[in-house]
């Protein structure tokens, strides 16, 4: 599949691209928020429908009930199964009236009634439904079923639901259509069907294109949104692009009716649908990158194009099954909640994650693009042809394809050691997670997953990354031959349909037996102990007698562990290679800020690195002194700190200045080049005798002649952080306008970090106003620009006050759908370290829960 690739660059046409959707987003929002998000739901929009019937401008009041009715529970009842959707919509991409953008819709569902029932129960969010006779729906028999007569029907807004009860009930075996004629807000709150923005050539062009997972395709159209109700859809698109022919005439206006082909039975997470006007690249077989018309002439989708055949290729080999669909589009979008999602067919980008310009972009820009790609990839078997029954199961979904997305961007690009990466990338920093009493295991039960909130918890570090590598290690320790095998009839026995996690289990067993491989004990016995606990051991041997023991790691040995264990403490358990010397140090610092051993010797694994010139200690050690510079950078141990790390870090810049020729070359080898920016950003940020000179030169460079941007990609990011911090006004204002100016999605996000560098407390505060206003910067990156404000150490309490004293904008004007709360109230608090700043925290979170969002 991945042979005999050409590219066909096309002129700029009109696009409008469906497919199949499924999930990709590490987005984990606090509790706090999450619920305080669902107590203030915005009700549907009371827009005037198109159609002739009368609209409903408000849902009815929610009958009488009891807890224990069906339509107040979380959970679809398993009376219905779907069989077939019929949707068409209509997506304004010109303001109305009120200046609000809306979509209108209608929907036709085949349903077979399973279990007899005189209800109805299909999930509906911010609909505007028209109603007809009364009712919000029409009920059809099909197959000479008769179907019962509507009684009343109502949206239910905390659980939501359209419910529809019946005079009489639904009979067991038949076969039924229920009608829906909708509006909606083409809003740009990057959930659902949504709206996104970009100017081009001076004008301002309008995307309407979707997120559906977890629980957002009911903002589109009403369905049965739950994974395991998986069904057929045929989608219509009506537009008004002139280069489609006109072939269908509403309210006086031309419009193009494009209908695609019925996907493949799939849960209706996995939709997606855009309406654009980008442009593409392609190659055979059917591989198309889409993007703005201008990334796409500037060859910013070529790099994807490239390794997307091969990546398809070596997962075909690897499951031993063939590409399940016709057809792989993927979509670079300007305003994109997630870093990806993985659609079944289409898959939807930030552009970061598929944009990529070997001009500007850097080689981490490059290894971020692959590994993402192989990430969404995966999934097209793993996640799309099988689904896990529910969200319980996230971690088996996202873990698996986190940890086979370092094995098909290893396929991808041979030479970056993509194997030895993943330890670094995701290994080492979600134990630092796992190792804190609020951690949680992997698989939930069923029932304690069940609000929209709750699914959106479980996307964190511990489901992607943990996740990734316990599979690992079971890959390991069965041999990767054999976990591909049992990958093959797991897929085999399962595709088209939904699972649970044990029956991957059962299917690498089986591949373990046939193999003749001997285990301690059944797959499922051995994994069961790292997914249904949280944590892992700290193994103490006593090297005088002998004897071995171990307990719960915990980073702080006093905090207490509110989730019992099911398990007794039962785990199993230039000389030196790289990754041991990594581990090593990672090990000591986790041991010393649980108090296992004395923070001294931590310190002491790392006064090799001066003779050290390896990327993944040197990253490691700076991961883990990161800590000590967010406790200490304010206190009077910060000046012996940074005489340290000046010593360690100077024979590694002088090293790099050799290899480079005086820093005219880039380094050869993948993981220098990363090295080579810890040793310049290390070595200015500790003062370095020649750094700043260095990257402030080449920032004066740029200055004069910003046509032409000399400084590596690989460097921006250090070189712009260094030359801004070193710099005042006259610098800051530059970035700003090369930001503003950016037309490369990777190229705007470094200085988008670098502009929160500067010393001057008035050009931090005046970044932070910046963040509310989406005409200077995008909702989906307004958090990570005040985590990175408050990541330096004049920034953080301007954005801890910043962010309290708007709180009300924040939450009612941006809402949960584009700021992660969790990471930014994390990212704002991680400086914190007395017991004044935990009472702020504390005081704040209470004004939040009893004062309301609006205090």
């Amino acid at each position: 599949m991945g042979k005999g690739f050409y590219i066909s660059k096309v002129v700029a046409v009109t696009c409008v691209v469906v497919a199949i959707s499924a999930v990709a987003t590490i987005i984990a929002l606090s509790v706090v928020y999450s619920q305080e998000k669902s107590k203030n739901e915005v009700t549907a929009p009371s827009t005037t429908s198109p159609n002739t019937a009368t609209p409903s401008t408000q849902p009815p009041s929610t009958t009488p009930s009891t807890p224990k009715e069906p339509w107040q529970r979380y959970r679809l009842p398993d009376s219905l199964a779907p069989i077939s959707y019929n949707v068409t919509l209509w997506p304004r991409l010109e303001p109305n009236a009120n200046d609000s953008y809306i979509f209108s819709g209608k929907s036709k569902v085949v349903f077979k009634c399973v279990k007899e029932t005189d209800l109805i129960l299909i999930h509906s969010n911010k609909l505007n439904l028209t109603t007809f006779k009364g009712h919000h729906a029409t009920l059809t028999g099909l197959d000479g079923a008769t179907a019962p007569t509507v009684k009343i029907t109502w949206l239910e807004v905390p659980t939501q639901y359209l419910v529809v009860q019946l005079k009489s009930p639904l009979q067991a075996g038949s076969m039924y259509e229920l009608f829906t004629d909708f509006v909606g807000e083409l809003a740009d709150d990057l959930g659902g069907f949504y709206r996104s923005e970009y100017i081009e050539d001076g004008v301002k062009k309008v995307v309407a294109t979707t997120q559906m997972q977890p629980t957002d395709a009911r903002k589109a159209f009403p369905c049965f949104d739950e994974p395991a109700m998986k069904a057929y859809l045929l989608l219509h698109q009506l537009h008004t692009f002139v280069c489609y022919p006109v072939n269908i005439t509403m309210h006086g206006l031309n419009l193009t009716q494009t209908r695609f082909e019925p996907t493949e039975i799939m849960s209706t997470y996995l939709l997606a649908f855009v309406v654009c006007e980008f442009t593409y690249i392609a190659s055979k077989p059917e591989v198309r990158i889409w993007a703005r018309r201008k990334a796409i002439e500037e060859g910013q989708g070529d790099y994807a194009l490239e390794k997307t055949g091969p990546i398809l290729a070596f997962f075909e080999k690897y499951y031993n099954s063939s590409y399940p669909l016709k057809k792989s589009d993927q979509i670079a979008l300007p305003d994109f909640s997630a870093g990806a999602m993985e659609n079944w067919g289409l898959i939807t980008y930030r552009e970061t994650a598929l944009l990529y310009n070997p001009g500007v972009s850097s080689n981490g820009d490059k290894e971020w693009v692959a590994t993402v790609i192989s990430h969404e990839l995966a999934h097209m078997w793993f996640g799309n042809l099988v689904t896990t029954r529910w969200w319980n199961d996230l971690w088996l979904n996202e873990g698996f394809a986190t940890y086979v997305s370092y094995l098909g961007a290893n396929k991808a690009e041979p030479t970056w050691n993509m194997k030895d990466l993943i330890v670094l990338n995701e290994i080492f920093g979600v134990m630092a997670v796992d190792a804190l009493a609020s951690s949680h295991p992997l698989s939930s039960k069923e029932e304690d997953i069940l609000k929209p909130e709750h699914i959106s918890e479980l996307f964190d570090s511990i489901t992607y990354s943990k996740g990734a590598a316990v599979l690992r290690m079971l890959s390991e320790f069965i041999t990767e031959s054999v976990f591909s095998k049992g990958l093959h009839t797991y897929l085999e026995e399962f595709k088209y349909n939904n699972t649970v996690y044990t029956d991957l289990w059962k299917h690498l067993q089986m591949a373990v037996d046939k193999a003749g491989i001997s285990l301690p004990g059944p797959v499922e016995v051995i994994m069961n102990r790292w997914i249904l606990q949280m944590g892992f051991p700290v193994v103490t041997i006593d090297t005088k007698t002998g004897s071995i023991t171990q307990k719960h790691f915990l980073l702080d040995p006093d905090s207490v562990v509110d989730r019992p264990s099911p398990f007794k403490s039962v785990f199993t358990f230039q000389d030196i290679p790289v990754i041991n010397r990594a581990q090593i140090i990672d090990d000591a610092f986790n041991l010393a800020r649980a108090k296992t051993v004395n923070t001294t010797l931590a310190l002491r694994t790392t006064k090799f690195l001066h003779k050290e010139v390896e990327y993944m200690p040197w990253q490691t050690a700076r991961r883990n002194l990161d800590y000590f510079y967010l406790m200490f950078d304010r206190s009077e141990v910060y000046g012996p700190m940074q005489a340290y790390i000046k010593k360690q870090v100077t024979p590694l810049f002088n090293y790099f200045k050799d290899l480079t020729v005086n820093w005219t070359k880039i380094p050869e080898n993948h993981t220098d080049q990363y090295n080579q920016v810890n040793a310049i950003s290390l070595a200015c940020s500790t003062g370095v005798e020649g750094c700043n000179n260095l990257t402030t030169g080449w920032f004066k460079e740029w200055m004069e002649n910003k046509a032409n941007n000399t400084i590596s990609p690989n460097l921006k990011s250090t070189v712009y952080c260094s030359a801004i911090a070193a710099g005042g006004e006259k610098e800051w204002d530059f970035a700003w306008s090369m930001y503003k100016n950016a037309t490369i999605a990777s190229e705007a996000d470094k200085l988008m970090y670098a502009l929160s560098c500067t010393k001057q407390p008035w050009l931090l505060n005046r970044y932070l106003k910046y963040c509310l206003d989406p005409k200077k910067i995008r909702k989906q990156d307004a958090t990570f620009t005040i985590v990175y404000i408050a990541s330096n150490p004049i920034g953080q309490p301007l954005a801890w006050d910043f962010i309290r004293s708007n709180w009300n904008h924040i939450f009612n004007d941006y809402g949960g759908g584009s700021f992660s709360f969790g990471r930014l109230i994390d990212g704002v608090t991680k400086r914190f370290s007395t017991e004044f700043e935990y009472k702020q925290v504390q005081f704040h979170l209470y004004l939040v829960l009893f004062a309301g969002p609006n205090f």
